[in-house]
């Protein structure tokens, strides 16, 4: 461990035991038995705790997100299944999609020229180093994408544009298969989505503006839905509310809120949906990770 990591480490062990000790209980202060014992459970702090704090410290140095965190996932078994089960694509298909991204050398070296040339070299730094199991719960759009082949895929906030550039990726790929496709990503920040560049404005454009006034304004049908704007559950209805009726039988809907709420599950429920949801688990990151809710 460095030397952050041991202070960091240090100091809420030694806050933890002062608290603890000096507070009063329901049966007086804490007995010296309690206290020897106290020590010995540390066991428990070192196995679950210690671990996610040495990860802090070295996204503290290593890394300058402030949201919308970048990490590999220890449970691509777990998404593999998902996407199987959101696509009725076989297992060995869904696994093939899934490593064709993780794979993508050309689509990390995109990431990271534009990161070092506008935005941040400590993050282009961090993309060269992970490679492309960075995406996160990404990887699972990119595939649902790649084996829906959707004709229009709408994603609401774009932030840098990570998702953006996952998604265009994927329907170019489509698009050399013949089956092209149209991505619309909806942003209320007009600075946001600096990672959607040549070539992936190709296939995909940024509107700027309320999310919900943009969808619906759009006239066709949505093949597939990505939610992730404000992250309010009244606001996460709204969305889904807006595009009710331009979805058809083989649309899929994604919610990036769907570990915080069930906003999309009701809306399954209602529309005689499917409804499944994956929980990522970050690889080498204090964040315990999102999920993707799926309607399908």
């Amino acid at each position: 461990m460095n030397k952050i990591t041991n202070e960091i480490l240090s100091f809420n062990l030694n806050k933890i035991y002062d608290s603890l000790c000096n507070r009063p209980t329901k049966a007086g202060f804490l007995d010296e038995r309690h206290k020897r014992e106290m020590t010995q459970r540390n066991w428990a702090f070192d196995h679950y705790l210690a671990p996610r704090i040495a990860e802090y410290a070295e996204w503290l140095e290593l890394s300058d997100e402030h949201s919308n965190y970048t990490y590999g996932l220890s449970n691509l078994h777990h998404l593999v299944g998902w996407v199987s089960c959101v696509t009725s694509a076989t297992t060995d298909d869904a696994t093939k999609i899934v490593q064709e991204i993780i794979d993508d050398a050309w689509l990390v070296d995109y990431l990271s020229a534009i990161e070092r040339s506008v935005a941040s070299p400590a993050s282009a730094k961090r993309i060269k180093m992970i490679g492309g199991n960075i995406f996160g719960r990404r990887i699972g759009w990119y595939a649902v994408a790649r084996l829906k082949k959707p004709k229009l895929v709408v994603e609401t906030g774009v932030d840098r544009g990570l998702g953006s550039a996952v998604l265009c990726r994927a329907l170019l790929k489509n698009a050399e298969e013949g089956a092209p496709g149209t991505y619309l990503g909806t942003e209320i920040n007009p600075k946001a989505g600096y990672l959607l560049s040549y070539p992936m404005t190709e296939v995909g454009v940024i509107a700027y503006g309320d999310s919900v006034t943009t969808l619906e304004r759009i006239t066709d049908s949505i093949d597939l839905f990505i939610n992730d704007s404000d992250h309010s559950p009244e606001y996460e209805a709204r969305e889904y509310q807006a595009i009710s009726a331009k979805l058809t039988a083989g649309s899929v809907i994604l919610g990036d809120n769907s570990h915080a709420t069930d906003k999309l599950f009701q809306f399954a429920k209602a529309k005689g949906m499917k409804f499944l949801h994956y929980a990522e688990q970050p690889e080498g990151h204090w964040y315990p990770g999102a999920g993707i809710g799926a309607a399908f």
